[in-house]
């Protein structure tokens, strides 16, 4: 019997008393991730985040060498991946969502762009596809005859 239940306490008190409950940390640190904790959310590398941030696109809190992301950088975070999608690049989406610190007033990509930014994205888009339609069509012709010639 232990020192605790042989005192008169319940098995309920002691296992109250003896469960481990993690330490409470201050409001303005819960909404935070660490940077492990944000390359599983984001499925980006920790790389590409320390990227980020070198690229002024992010500005997480340190503290020493460790990066503790708010929401307003996750905000930011999901915008640039966002602007990636649609093809444009990180210059591109740095321009568009401004330096890396404090939250941003529109946090939706796309509503950030002008009508004019939209028509040359589109513009740069549709070249791209027909680059690769041309790619992919010469290497079906070249996959068609070297099978024909293996076939000879």
């Amino acid at each position: 019997m232990s020192r605790l239940s042989s005192l008169g306490h319940s098995p309920i008190a002691l296992a109250r008393a003896t469960e481990r409950k993690p330490p409470v940390k201050p409001a303005a640190e819960q909404d935070e991730m660490t940077i492990s904790q944000m390359s599983r959310a984001y499925g980006v590398s920790l790389r590409t985040l320390r990227f980020y941030e070198d690229r002024g696109l992010i500005a997480p809190r340190r503290e020493g060498n460790a990066r503790f992301y708010r929401p307003a950088d996750r905000t930011r975070v999901e915008m640039i991946l966002r602007g990636k999608k649609l093809g444009f690049t990180l210059a591109e989406i740095g321009d568009l969502i401004g330096g890396g610190r404090g939250a941003t007033d529109t946090p939706d990509f796309e509503q950030r762009l002008q009508p004019q930014q939209i028509a040359n994205q589109i513009g740069h888009l549709e070249r791209q596809r027909e680059e690769i339609e041309n790619a992919i069509a010469r290497l079906k012709a070249t996959h068609m005859r070297r099978v024909q010639e293996a076939a000879a």
